[in-house]
């Protein structure tokens, strides 16, 4: 065995140095430019950012500029951090400037003639109802329509591209782009400074082919849209076709309204697009049922078990044990090393790492530092907090190691520190190569890859050393009864005591506890909402956690009652199965809910929605493990045993 001496003053100074640096980024992270609130006056220039285009139907975001859209006279990128990289942000400044408080009437933002290519270009995003997305002091833009089967207005996410569909006496469907853009700017304004705050940024498009006299020179004046006349577009009576050497002329009116919506609640709008009254129905119930069949097993666990340990006691103490029977007859063999526990190592150690990053992230959340309105601020910190956690990574899979009697320690710490983040990488690696054939800007560029990458081996794997090594000094965990040298033969099992069956079963009732938050979840990534309930979303971990817990301790019981002491990988396996649950119902999902066509975006689909459900898995086992492994030596350690 490796002597391990005391820590080197240059791993403290390191260590140092890294937590410094992960606090300086994670401030950075939750604190970007453009949260704080900004006061206008009037006349003061609004400049207006463009996003990536989205589509619901096909996943894959593309920058602003890739279709021929009006540009300004120099392309300037917005500061992006990690977050927004990867979900594909391309923040860029666009033609569109507004005066404070002055409303515009007809602005010609620019002449564009289509060839065939281009026809074809909007024709494809069109087919793809893609939508272009905007934003204004960091407010998004929508698109106020009525619903009828609700009174109040509802909003959408960008302006569509453009429409297809039928127009006049034509029987053919023909594709019409949105060229002319009416804004309405919402300000909150303070009577004493007459100062204003945007609290609000809408927009209706239409499809309008302007007209002038003469040949286009940039300044003629439109016959259709003057703001001389006060004559603006209301309607679509002549839309704009999208058809070879067709020219289109983008033009805009802005208007300005007073609102009493305060800057602290501007992104009420934005949240509450979804069905809230369903979400918190659907949440509490859901609670309620959990609780109250965790409150039952909990109850007959804690009453049949003291009366198992009162037994056995009694039995010992008048010297009437003649034979023992149930789970205690095993105690000389479950605490025996299970096979291939170096791997069951790894992954506990890699789930202590991933529960620390989902706990630490939730309380944060919850707290409002990671609030929607702050782009790409939650997978930053996810990701730096998946770093730091790789500290308790090394360490619990490294006292678990030594504990089955492990030596090797280094070979251990490699293992976690790159197995689970290995198999995610190349999974990522091979959708992102996806994205990037489909030249969409939902590819992860070389820069951002190689932050990654640092993050993973600067960082994370350092740590989990560092971890492995403070646990590997530590005292090896006692088992409190001692193990036979010979294995005792298992009885024949019933067959609902079979290892497939009771881990099938077992992943069900975690499952329950989160499946109804899960379609939230998925419709706010795959749909393009906001999901904003953290509070709720960390009730429901506390609630994951607990149902994880009782179900493996309940069945871990059943399985040592009928003197089977194969309990490790059982114990992580049963709760662990809820993952298999999720997948299935993430497919559910793809076929109920999402109108996907195109065969890569099914694939990235898969892809993404299998490294959730794999990282499912080993959060979900690792709690399951460590629940039956604090029960065994807590039933085990209670008991008078020879």
């Amino acid at each position: 065995m490796e002597v391990l001496g005391e820590r080197p003053p240059a791993i403290q100074r390191w260590l140092l140095c890294v937590m410094l640096f992960l606090f300086i980024t994670s401030v950075h992270s939750f604190y970007l430019p453009g949260v704080a609130p900004q006061d206008f006056v009037k006349g003061d220039l609004l400049k207006v950012k463009v996003n990536k285009l989205t589509s619901t139907r096909t996943q894959l975001p593309y920058s602003y500029y890739s279709l021929p859209y009006c540009k300004p006279e120099k392309i300037v990128d917005s500061a992006e951090n990690l977050g927004e990289v990867l979900r594909g942000d391309r923040i860029e400044n666009s033609p569109y400037v507004f005066k404070m408080r002055e409303p515009q009437m007809c602005n010609v933002v620019c002449h564009i003639t289509l060839d065939a290519k281009l026809a074809k270009e909007f024709k494809e995003k069109i087919d793809d109802e893609y939508r272009v997305n905007m934003i204004l002091d960091n407010l998004p833009l929508v698109v106020p329509y009525k619903r009828p089967d609700i009174d109040s207005l509802v909003y959408q996410h960008g302006v569509p591209v453009g429409l297809k569909s039928h127009f006049g006496e034509s029987k053919e469907e023909k594709y019409f782009i949105y060229n002319h853009l009416t804004f309405t700017v919402k300000f909150h304004k303070d009577e004493e400074t007459n100062a204003a705050r945007i609290v609000g940024f809408e927009v209706k498009p239409f499809s309008a082919k302007h007209e002038y006299e003469g040949k286009w020179d940039g300044k003629k004046r439109l016959t259709t849209c003057d703001p001389h006349a006060k004559r603006t577009i209301t309607s679509s009576d002549s839309p704009q076709e999208v058809e070879d050497k067709e020219e289109i002329i983008f033009t805009y009116d802005v208007d300005f309204k007073e609102s009493e919506v305060k800057w602290a609640s501007r992104w009420d709008t934005y949240l509450l697009m979804a069905d809230d009254q369903i979400h918190w129905f659907s949440i509490v119930n859901s609670l309620m049922i959990v609780l109250f069949l965790s409150g039952m097993v909990a109850m007959i666990m804690l009453r049949t078990l003291y009366r198992d340990i009162s037994k056995y006691n009694q039995l010992e103490t008048q010297e009437e044990a003649q034979e023992e029977t149930g789970w205690k007859l095993v105690h000389g063999d479950v605490f025996r090393p299970p096979t291939n526990s170096d791997l069951l190592c790894v992954y506990v150690g890699t789930g202590v790492q991933f529960f620390g990053m989902i706990l630490v992230t939730m309380i944060f959340a919850a707290l409002g530092f990671l609030s929607p309105s702050n782009r790409g601020g939650l997978m930053t910190a996810m990701l730096l907090l998946w770093a730091f956690m790789g500290l308790f990574a090394g360490y619990a899979a490294a006292r678990l190691y030594k504990m089955f009697k492990g030596t090797e320690w280094k070979k251990i710490t490699l293992r976690t520190a790159f197995t689970f983040p290995g198999i995610v990488f190349a999974i990522f690696f091979v959708l992102n190569a996806l994205i990037w054939g489909e030249k969409s800007s939902g590819a992860v560029p070389f820069g951002t890859m190689f932050a990654l990458v640092f993050l993973w081996f600067g960082i994370s794997v350092p740590l989990v050393f560092v971890g492995s090594y403070v646990g590997f000094r530590k005292p090896a965990i006692e088992d409190p009864v001692k193990t036979n040298k010979i294995p005792r033969q298992i009885p024949e099992q019933a067959w609902y005591m079979n290892p497939v069956f009771s881990i099938l079963i077992g992943g069900i009732l975690p499952f329950g506890a989160v499946f109804i938050e899960l379609f939230f979840i998925l419709t706010s990534i795959w749909l393009h909402q906001f999901y904003y309930i953290f509070g709720f979303l960390l009730l429901v971990l506390v609630i994951l956690i607990i149902t994880c817990a009782e179900i493996t301790v309940v069945l871990c019981y059943f399985q040592l009652c009928s003197e089977d002491y194969l309990w490790w990988w059982r114990s992580y396996l049963t709760s662990g199965s809820s993952a298999l649950y999720l997948f299935l119902y993430a497919a559910f999902y793809f076929f109920t809910k999402l109108d996907i066509t195109k065969p890569v975006s099914g694939v990235l689909y898969f892809g993404y929605m299998l490294i959730a459900s794999y990282s499912f898995f080993v959060l979900t086992g690792t709690i399951g493990f460590y629940a039956c492994f604090w029960f065994t030596r807590l039933i085990y350690s209670s008991v008078k045993i020879d």
